[in-house]
């Protein structure tokens, strides 16, 4: 009976977020929309309001916090960040972290109401990854213009949300683009999709971590060279901060889940 209760009290929590999240987006809308028609910068500006938001949102409805480590690595210039993607709270805290920064994200996006609009309006770097070669030669492009104007470019090196202690399946791509254009990769691990998982309602009460490494040079380097060293302290560092097991109802998979008692 306690372990039922508390998973209501847990649902009914995560649905307020939900309902936080989206009177946010609807309050927000016209800021970012208005002023990014005249300003990237400032558009961006009121984006990174209503992402300190949700994130107020989250800590009052859900009793979920973030503990970052390694500020003091970001570098007084822009750079390519390659970062663990495990769930949506990496992609509001990130957006706080830096002045300017955009993401690579795939183009499919922009078709979702309100949120890819504002994508393309804050100039994010949108590819068709069926593209192939293209996509990375739309992606150094966009990059070396972005990076030229101390804009940060954000890339999940994995592609796609990957669920707790999933064995890693890096790309090539961000590698590429830094050794194009000579950017420093910053590498950040976390472990959100602990407390937010990918493909579940309930939001955990908890503190997430987020670990930014240090910056590492591409000068010198070829890509595959430059993603093992990526990959190496990302892998590295979530070990150390990864409890898979935190909450294992949550991230048994579907057919393994039984109804509660």
């Amino acid at each position: 009976m306690q372990s039922n209760h508390n998973r209501t009290v847990l649902l009914i929590r995560s649905a307020l977020f939900w309902l936080w999240l989206v009177a946010s987006t609807l309050f927000m809308t016209i800021p970012v929309f208005l002023t990014g028609l005249f300003s990237r910068k400032l558009g961006f500006r009121f984006a990174q309001v209503w992402c300190r938001l949700n994130l107020l949102g989250l800590k009052l409805t859900c009793n979920l916090t973030c503990k970052p480590d390694g500020l003091e690595n970001i570098p007084d210039h822009a750079c390519v960040v390659m970062s663990k993607h495990q769930s949506t709270f990496e992609c509001f805290y990130l957006s706080i972290l830096f002045p300017q920064f955009v993401f690579v994200a795939k183009r499919s996006l922009t078709l979702i109401p309100i949120f890819g609009w504002a994508l393309v309006l804050l100039k994010f770097i949108l590819i068709d990854r069926k593209s192939g070669k293209t996509a990375i030669a739309q992606m150094v492009e966009q990059s070396r213009d972005r990076i030229a104007n101390d804009v940060n470019v954000v890339i999940f090196p994995e592609g796609t949300r990957m669920p707790v202690n999933a064995p890693p399946n890096y790309r090539s791509g961000g590698a590429i683009v830094a050794c194009k254009i000579g950017a420093d990769i910053l590498p950040v691990a976390h472990n959100a999709g602990e407390f937010w998982p990918r493909m579940g309602f309930i939001k955990w009460p908890g503190e997430i971590t987020i670990s930014i490494g240090p910056a590492i040079s591409s000068k010198g380097k070829t890509p595959d060279g430059l993603l093992r060293e990526t990959q190496q302290w990302i892998e590295n560092r979530m070990k150390e901060i990864t409890v898979p097991d935190r909450f294992p109802y949550e991230h048994m998979p579907l057919t393994a889940r039984h109804t509660d008692h």
